[in-house]
């Protein structure tokens, strides 16, 4: 960890100056400095003091939280065939995230299955085939290239129209599939 470094982050969040810093912690302006520059390293009860000032403590600043994956390949996908469909999650464990993207392959004249009126919201871009959106007593026929975006207020689901299988990025918040 990059003590220095972290303090002047810190130290900049709080809208500081190394004055004002200097003040509050009853320290010169050219020991803070040399701390962010990693030249000096403060005592541990200095370091309090700082951190302190900057409204932090020993625990929270050196608490480091686990980077989040936010980096997919396909080996990350999970893939359900159907006989109808295939479903492929391209964010793992996306059900926990506030939304949830799949790959949705649609076979020659099959249905998805239906989306139960939920209080959310859906996208979908149609990457290759043909597909008619059903909603209600609505259908809308859509080509490859173009989009849906719509409210989960009435049920709904996709059907491939077309003589060749059908694919689509659909994403649902809340998390649906």
């Amino acid at each position: 960890m990059d003590i220095g470094k972290k303090i002047k982050e810190l130290r900049i969040q709080n809208d500081l100056t190394l004055v004002d810093l200097a003040s509050r912690c009853e320290l010169t302006k050219g020991f803070l400095s040399q701390v962010e520059r990693n030249m000096t390293t403060p005592s541990i009860g200095t370091l309090e003091d700082i951190l302190e000032a900057l409204g932090s403590n020993l625990s929270e600043f050196f608490h480091e939280e686990e980077e989040k994956k936010i980096v997919f390949s396909t080996q990350d996908f999970f893939e359900d065939e159907q006989e109808d469909y295939t479903i492929e999650w391209v964010i793992p464990n996306a059900q926990k995230n506030e939304m949830e993207p799949i790959l949705l392959t649609l076979h020659p004249h099959k249905k998805s299955n239906e989306m139960l009126a939920h209080r959310g919201e859906e996208f979908g871009y149609i990457l290759k085939g043909n597909v008619t959106l059903v909603r209600g007593n609505k259908r809308y026929k859509l080509k490859a290239q173009e989009t849906f975006y719509l409210d989960g207020t009435k049920g709904h689901y996709l059907y491939n129209h077309g003589n060749n299988d059908a694919k689509v990025l659909w994403i649902t918040t809340p998390p649906m599939f």
